[in-house]
């Protein structure tokens, strides 16, 4: 059975670009199984009465990095580098909101940076990936810089 890849060659981006996600909600389950796959038992994340009487933030929080595999899953269902990305070269990433349970998030992608290099058949592709929740409120500012294919001569 033949399979056909949705990933986009470099030359199907272009700067400015501008690519959004569906969006998915946060919940306890995530959480716990993050955790748990972690190792990372933070009573920030795992204890609601720790987290209303010890915390700035008054409930529970999922975990950043939680944040950020929800993020890379969100943009890997748009099928874009499905068999057309190469290697992920750098990410950097600030946290500016709690993600909260109960948080429906999305993504939106901005092409940024598009470079030809010597070797014909890749290329590099800078991305700004901003998670947002519900209330509009940006969770997460990332930027990724990616090796993709080019297309076949």
């Amino acid at each position: 059975m033949n399979y056909t890849l949705r990933g986009k060659y470099l030359e199907d981006f272009s700067v400015g670009q501008i690519i959004r996600t569906g969006a998915r909600t946060v919940c306890e389950g995530d959480v716990s199984l993050f955790a748990g796959l972690t190792g990372d038992y933070n009573p920030l994340h795992t204890n609601e009465e720790f987290a209303k009487t010890e915390t700035v933030f008054g409930t529970r929080i999922a975990h950043g990095l939680l944040g950020l595999t929800i993020m890379s899953g969100l943009l890997n269902q748009m099928g874009y580098m499905e068999g057309t990305c190469i290697a992920f070269i750098e990410s950097s990433e600030r946290f500016k909101s709690p993600l909260l349970f109960g948080d429906t998030v999305y993504c939106e992608v901005e092409i940024t940076d598009i470079k030809y290099t010597k070797k014909p058949d890749r290329g590099i592709l800078t991305m700004s990936n901003k998670m947002y929740n519900q209330r509009g409120e940006l969770v997460t500012d990332q930027t990724q810089v990616l090796m993709m294919k080019r297309k076949p001569v």
